[in-house]
C-alpha cells in the first residue's frame, strides 16, 4: 500500500479538456498549453516573482493575471512560484530561456551508472513491485468492465 501512495504522488497529472486548453491559451500569461501541461510566458514568470517578493500571494498573482485556479489546480500557483524563484535565484533571467530547459542536474530519468549492485537490485525490486501492482489494478479494471 505504501508503494501505491508513493507512485500516485508522481503519476497523478491533470488532463485538460479541449475547452480548457482553448480558455488557457487565450490568456497572455500562457505561452502554450497541451492536454498535460501549461507553459507560462517568461515575462509572466519574472513579473510573478517580482509581485511575490512585494508580498502578494501566489494565488493572488495568478488570479490577477486572469488564470482560473479551478482549471489549473489549487496547488499550481504555489508550486510554480517556488520553482520559478529557485531558477531565478540560481540562474537569473537567463534561467527562463528555452535553450536552458532540461539542462539541470536531477532532471529526467535517474542514471544507473555508479550504483552498487545492492542499489541496482533495490531499484529493480521496486520496478517489479510497481509492475505487479499495475497488473493487479488492470485486472481489477477489466473485471469491472465485464460486469
Amino acid at each position: 500500500m505504501e508503494l501505491i501512495k508513493l507512485l500516485t504522488k508522481y503519476m497523478s497529472k491533470k488532463i485538460f479538456t479541449q475547452d480548457q486548453i482553448k480558455q488557457l491559451s487565450e490568456n497572455n500569461c500562457i505561452f502554450k498549453c497541451s492536454e498535460k501541461s501549461i507553459t507560462y510566458d517568461n515575462d509572466f514568470k519574472i513579473e510573478a516573482i517580482k509581485q511575490f517578493e512585494k508580498g502578494m500571494s501566489s494565488k493572488e498573482i495568478f488570479l490577477e493575471a486572469g488564470l482560473d485556479i479551478n482549471i489549473i489546480g489549487k496547488k499550481q500557483p504555489k508550486d510554480c512560484l517556488k520553482r520559478w524563484r529557485k531558477i531565478y535565484k540560481e540562474k537569473g533571467i537567463e534561467g527562463f530561456s528555452t535553450e536552458n530547459r532540461g539542462k539541470t542536474k536531477g532532471g529526467g530519468r535517474p542514471t544507473t551508472k555508479g550504483l552498487t549492485d545492492k542499489e541496482k537490485i533495490e531499484r529493480l525490486e521496486l520496478t517489479v513491485a510497481y509492475q505487479k501492482e499495475k497488473i493487479i489494478f488492470l485486472a481489477k479494471l477489466r473485471a469491472k468492465r465485464k460486469e
